[in-house]
């Protein structure tokens, strides 16, 4: 009796222990909490978000505004297949009728309708030549191929008359370095045997249905970028770099071309980056994008526009972020159309071309993305997507604003509610305003304390926005959601979205008043109750990664970090990346120069600091932030006797792709913040 006595005792206060712990511990949805019975294990899981969800492309409306065409990706899994097959859709603008245009194994992407908007182009590999454009009647019948190169398509833009289609293409091998090759005599010289990317035209005869014949109109040692027909069509606009690669592209420049061959004349060369060449209605102006001369990497834009006639250049009005990427100019050439970045927005301006203030017009909580204007500028088509709602179309008209929901395109997903999110603001400790994107665990309970993940974003120019929490992906955040976290996701000093001067702010102060930031919105989380100070994690992809291992030297917060794609070391990275000029743009100079700045913003150079168990997860084939930067960190820690695993994903460059490898990676993430954070 004693004995079931003190059995009973112990029952009670193991009980009441669990009841006291469950307070502070993340709550795994179970079948008792999810109203729809799916079974604890499988809501929200990694797996299931790949392979249910629909990724939802850009729209390409038609001419007259009566049909749209847009992409749709699902992943394949099955078997020895890891990718994602994407196919194009269309949707009449009234919502009255939608359907899948193109079938088959093989991707067809980048939707163009022709001038007259009879037929749609698009590119892809069915073939088995690498990308070309194919056409199809919307109306009826089977896709025919209309290029033949003996490289794959890249940019390609229909003439205004809709006889000619003008493309880039990546200089095919040489039949000596084909030789070469077969003969294992292809050493690689850096800096030679570059592969341009250079403009060709295709004419076109679109009756019978034939391949369609194709002139070169560049060659030289340049890389061509984007392009624009003049509207005669017997010119092209071009931007160009030195050399092929993202380290170059600040250093671009505008050229034009006739469009039945003859010299290359350069038209803008600022000395920085000149770019997106977009002629005005009447061909005598020439709308672009420039840095003016200052080509950092934080960038700092401006749409300029040059007067064919005689030859002066101007600047348009400032924009909200100064990096704005042009879309099209309005049918009487007053107006340029432009995307830019709004804070947590992604939004279409208009910027009157006589110099006059920028006006908004998508308006409303979200992200416009995709988007697409009709022949004479009357009607927008977009990909709308906001923290609760996934990303389908919207069309509406451009004086006033008023979206119409067109599809959706994942009905049936969501096996729960979605997670709460808002955007919240406050000040840091300088007083520089922050907006952080919050999300809270799925079935919340006000007053009491959870667990916090520190999301860290990209760039550092990236930001986060008003996107839908369930979208799969390396981070999972509706599943991190479902096991009872905070996410917080800061826009923090040198995020994008918020002005120059913003963005700029964390020149020369990597990890440091960033950091700060981001510590005062965890502050404010714990201050108002909603946190448990002794549960916080680090977590982020490339900057993300940079931050996630160099707070974890100045902090002991965190209980765990997982650094993904990470900058460790900046001195060696400067030495590895595909992109040298990065780093000295950022920290004012080499870092023999200034040994001491680099190493004080280095994890490795601080590792000895480190105590935080991590998590390195690194792509193989990564040359903008090379696997040797998550290899050095790992080593380090090894040899210390840290926590540490090191995951690496072969064929992946800097963001993973391969559908089983992101599966992959928000499974171990999930695990391993298993074992520390509960």
């Amino acid at each position: 009796m004693k004995k079931n006595l003190l059995q009973s005792l112990f029952l009670s206060v193991f009980f009441l222990f669990l009841i006291l712990a469950g307070c502070h511990a993340p709550m795994a949805a179970t079948a008792e909490n999810d109203p729809h019975g799916n079974r604890g294990e499988e809501l929200w899981s990694p797996q299931y978000m790949v392979e249910k969800f629909k990724r939802v492309g850009g729209t390409a409306i038609s001419p007259d505004g009566s049909r749209i065409a847009f992409t749709i990706s699902e992943s394949r899994m099955e078997g020895e297949k890891s990718d994602y097959l994407t196919h194009i859709h269309l949707l009449t603008s009234d919502g009255s009728r939608q359907f899948q245009l193109t079938r088959g194994e093989e991707s067809a992407t980048d939707p163009h309708w022709s001038p007259d908007g009879r037929y749609l182009s698009f590119r892809s590999a069915r073939g088995g030549d690498g990308n070309q454009i194919w056409m199809i009647d919307p109306s009826g019948g089977e896709a025919w191929q209309v290029t033949r190169a003996e490289g794959s398509v890249g940019r390609y833009k229909w003439s205004n008359k809709g006889d000619r289609i003008a493309f880039t293409m990546v200089d095919p091998l040489s039949e000596e370095m084909k030789k070469r090759r077969r003969e294992r005599r292809d050493v690689n010289v850096e800096g030679e045997d570059l592969s341009y990317a250079h403009l060709y035209v295709a004419s076109l005869n679109t009756g019978d249905r034939h391949s369609a014949e194709i002139q070169r109109l560049t060659a030289g040692d340049f890389h061509v970028g984007n392009f624009d027909w003049s509207p005669d069509d017997q010119t092209i606009a071009f931007d160009h770099q030195p050399r092929p690669g993202t380290e170059y592209w600040p250093q671009t420049a505008i050229s034009t071309v006739p469009s039945d061959s003859g010299a290359v004349d350069l038209l803008i060369d600022q000395g920085g980056k000149d770019a997106d060449p977009l002629f005005s209605p009447d061909g005598t102006r020439l709308a672009f994008v420039t840095d003016r001369g200052d080509p950092r990497w934080p960038r700092q834009d401006a749409v300029m526009v040059r007067n064919l006639q005689d030859g002066t250049m101007k600047v348009l009005g400032k924009t909200h972020d100064s990096r704005p990427t042009i879309m099209k100019w309005s049918a009487d050439g007053t107006l340029l159309y432009y995307i830019e970045q709004n804070k947590t927005s992604r939004d279409l301006f208009a910027l009157p071309a006589d110099g006059g203030p920028y006006r908004q017009i998508t308006l409303g909580a979200g992200m416009f993305t995709g988007l697409s204007l009709t022949a004479d500028g009357s009607r927008l088509a977009a990909v709308h997507q906001d923290f609760a709602m996934a990303p389908d179309i919207i069309v509406s008209g451009m004086d006033t604003f008023e979206p119409v929901r067109l599809t959706n395109i994942n009905e049936g997903y969501e096996q729960t509610e979605i997670a709460r999110a808002e955007v919240i603001s406050y000040e840091s400790f300088d007083g520089k305003t922050i907006e952080s994107v919050l999300i809270y665990p799925l079935n919340y309970r006000e007053g009491q304390k959870y667990p916090v993940l520190l999301h860290v974003h990209g760039g550092p120019t990236g930001v986060f926005g008003e996107s839908y929490v369930a979208t799969p992906g390396v981070y999972p955040l509706q599943k991190f959601a479902a096991e009872g976290y905070f996410i917080l996701r800061p826009n923090f000093r040198g995020s994008g979205g918020y002005g120059r001067d913003f963005r700029f702010s964390n020149v020369s102060d990597w990890g440091f008043g960033d950091l700060a930031d981001m510590k005062a919105g965890l502050d404010l989380l714990i201050e108002r109750g909603m946190v448990d100070p002794d549960r916080q994690a680090i977590m982020g992809w490339s900057y993300g990664g940079y931050m996630s291992s160099f707070a974890i030297t100045r902090t002991d917060r965190f209980r765990t970090s997982m650094v993904g794609a990470g900058v460790t070391n900046l001195i060696s990275f400067v030495g590895t990346a595909d992109i040298p000029s990065f780093l000295p743009d950022y920290f004012e100079g080499d870092y023999w120069e200034n040994y001491e700045r680099f190493k004080r913003h280095s994890a490795i150079f601080n590792v000895e600091n480190i105590t935080t168990p991590t998590l390195i997860l690194h792509p193989e084939q990564d040359v903008r932030v090379p696997p040797s930067q998550g290899r050095e960190l790992f080593i380090a820690l090894e040899r210390m006797g840290v926590e540490t695993k090191l995951v690496t994903y072969p064929r992946q460059p800097h963001g993973i792709r391969e559908p089983k490898f992101l599966i992959d990676a928000a499974e171990r993430q999930l695990e391993w913040l298993g074992r520390y954070m509960k």
